[in-house]
């Protein structure tokens, strides 16, 4: 473990709104709560990819909007759905910066680090998204990827994450 003896272990997780992530969320929750741990909730942005139309963005093109206070609103907005505990420490952490790299350096001196798989297609569903792929080969400690089943007009029944 990467906490000291004497503190609560800490589990970083990765959010970004989308229903992975929730649900990555989620099971972190769950076990913190069994492992008596706290949580840090981490959103990271990059102005050249919400420029861009890359990853996480808004739709709109740059026109002074404030993108941490986006951020801030989505990982406030995923947190309320996943419904933490009264009991549960949750840290909300809006970051700028590249999601796998900001989610990386989180997670250095971190007990476990829990990521969402992504995909946009049945092809895509069935892979890892590349900011966990890059935070399994490269984080300092454990790494939980929490999948989510295929979506319901997919193979007929109904995506929901599992705890």
């Amino acid at each position: 473990m990467c906490a000291s003896q004497n503190s609560a272990p800490r589990i970083v997780v990765g959010v970004d709104g989308s229903p992975s992530s929730i649900a990555a969320l989620r099971w972190a929750i769950h076990h913190a709560e069994l492992a008596g741990a706290t949580i840090d909730a981490v959103i990271a942005w990059e102005f050249s990819v919400v420029a861009g139309g890359f990853g996480w963005a808004p739709n709109a093109a740059f026109d002074g909007t404030d993108y941490t206070e986006l951020a801030a609103k989505t990982l406030s907005a995923a947190v309320a759905d996943a419904n933490p505990q009264p009991g549960v420490i949750l840290n909300q952490v809006i970051t700028e910066g590249i999601p796998a790299e900001a989610l990386l350096r989180a997670a250095e001196d971190a007990d476990l680090l829990v990521v969402g798989n992504r995909g946009h297609s049945m092809l895509a569903d069935a892979l890892l998204g590349s900011v966990s792929v890059r935070c399994l080969h490269h984080a300092a400690c454990p790494v939980v990827i929490v999948r989510t089943p295929p979506e319901k007009h997919r193979f007929g029944y109904h995506a929901r994450s599992h705890v």
